[in-house]
């Protein structure tokens, strides 16, 4: 995965954020939304696409497009720094693939320990009767 292709295919656009900031939240857009065509990526193959549409799956539209917002910061820079860090470490994390799980044998000691378990349970319960008297 090489990163400087991936953020140049980005695009960014910077709209007017809400929430704190007073006078300067009406006349600065300060607010980033990243999105990214997963379909018509260049930068990456064909596996990686199909990996990021699956575990991404919630996070796209219809279209395939990853969209990410991001208004942390009063400075249009900062947060635009900020949502391209996310959207490698987004990246990054979905593409890991998992290990596959090997089940265990379970030991013999285990099963012999569980049948005397159960012999002697069973024992305590033949004690529990009352004796025949024939």
């Amino acid at each position: 995965m090489d990163t400087t292709k991936i953020i140049s295919e980005l695009q960014l656009k910077a709209v007017r954020s809400s929430g704190a900031g007073g006078q300067n939240v009406n006349k600065v857009s300060s607010k980033v939304v990243l999105s990214f065509d997963l379909k018509a990526s260049q930068s990456l193959s064909e596996e990686e696409k199909v990996l990021l549409e699956i575990k991404l799956a919630p996070r796209l539209t219809n279209d395939q497009i990853l969209i990410l917002n991001c208004d942390e910061d009063r400075s249009q820079l900062k947060n635009k720094e900020i949502v391209i860090k996310r959207f490698l470490a987004l990246l990054k994390q979905s593409l890991i693939v998992p290990k596959e799980r090997k089940p265990t044998k379970m030991p013999k000691s285990a099963i012999r320990k569980r049948i005397k378990d159960k012999k002697n349970i069973s024992q305590v319960k033949q004690f529990r009767k009352k004796p025949n008297v024939d």
